[in-house]
């Protein structure tokens, strides 16, 4: 059986779409499927049910590709290696959300760039989670970090940490509502403060409402800015109250740049995944920084 065609069907199993594993494996989606249809004339049997979006696999494509996908895995390992080139220095290609990858994720990984042996080049992209997942099934990053788990077989995901997120604001804005009025008007007690925030939308304000409060905010915001590092510079400065979270804004508490509004019994989480394309972990310096991410992230929650 052609290796080629394995390494196909393997593909679009993972992919879930002739289109998507095209764009992972450099080929037109007309050769995809000819390939397919190929090693299912070879098989005697259907191995995808086509659909509209998409396809599934039968139940003999299932279980070729448990069958087949290890095995091509360690092939990729030995090819992705290079036998003939042990010194050469591999790169390593991370995207995730800019905050969590700049305060977090770099500095850890920056102490496997050195030249010990087993290092690797890095390079580092920002994104939101649709854009990186995106990104990471094309093939154009080996390590994505995202506030989404991803559907399907093509990628692979795994909880990293959770992060609290804090309702703060600068001590002047804080000084104008006390924890007990806080507590006993819940929302109402914040509706004629300033908003901070990173989108129209009010993803952190909101979540943080309906979680709390169980409510929605309703002042729009004021100050919208595309990164929480921006927001925590305007909500020190004075500019309203902001949802942050607390990895971010500790040393500005700590400093009494900004102060928490209210602590929650049952303080608001978000999650972070860990996610490759499944079968690259085969890969040594791929396997080595989620390794590593892991258990640098022991410490973060």
């Amino acid at each position: 059986m052609d290796l080629a065609l394995l390494r196909t069907f393997v593909t679009v199993h993972r992919a879930g779409s002739f289109t998507r594993a095209a764009a992972l494996l450099g080929l037109s989606q007309p050769a995809v499927t000819s390939q397919i249809r190929t090693l299912e004339r070879q098989l005697g049997r259907p191995l995808f049910l086509r659909q509209a979006r998409g396809v599934t696999p039968t139940t003999i494509g299932d279980e070729l590709a448990h069958k087949a996908a290890p095995h091509l895995d360690a092939l990729v390992e030995i090819t992705e290696t290079g036998l003939d080139d042990e010194s050469s220095l591999r790169t390593l290609h991370l995207a995730g959300p800019p905050e969590f990858v700049a305060e977090r994720a770099l500095p850890a990984l920056t102490e496997l760039t050195g030249e010990d042996g087993q290092g690797f080049a890095l390079r580092a992209s920002f994104g939101n989670a649709e854009e990186t997942l995106e990104g990471l099934a094309a093939g154009h990053h080996d390590l994505a970090i995202t506030t989404a788990r991803p559907r399907g077989s093509l990628l692979t995901a795994t909880a990293l940490c959770d992060e609290v997120h804090v309702l703060v604001a600068s001590p002047r804005w804080a000084k104008r509502i006390s924890t007990g009025t806080l507590r006993r008007k819940g929302a109402p007690a914040l509706e004629n403060l300033p908003v901070i925030e990173v989108h129209e939308s009010l993803p952190f304000v909101s979540r943080y409402w309906a979680s709390v409060f169980d409510s929605r905010p309703a002042a729009p915001g004021t100050v919208i800015v595309p990164d929480l590092r921006a927001a925590l510079a305007c909500a020190a400065a004075g500019a309203g109250l902001a949802v942050l979270p607390s990895y971010l804004c500790a040393s500005a508490m700590e400093r009494g740049d900004v102060v928490a509004l209210h602590h929650p019994a049952v303080p608001p989480l978000r999650t972070y995944f860990l996610v490759v394309r499944t079968g690259t972990l085969a890969m040594p310096h791929i396997a080595r920084a989620h390794d590593w991410l892991l258990q640098a992230a022991t410490d973060w929650c």
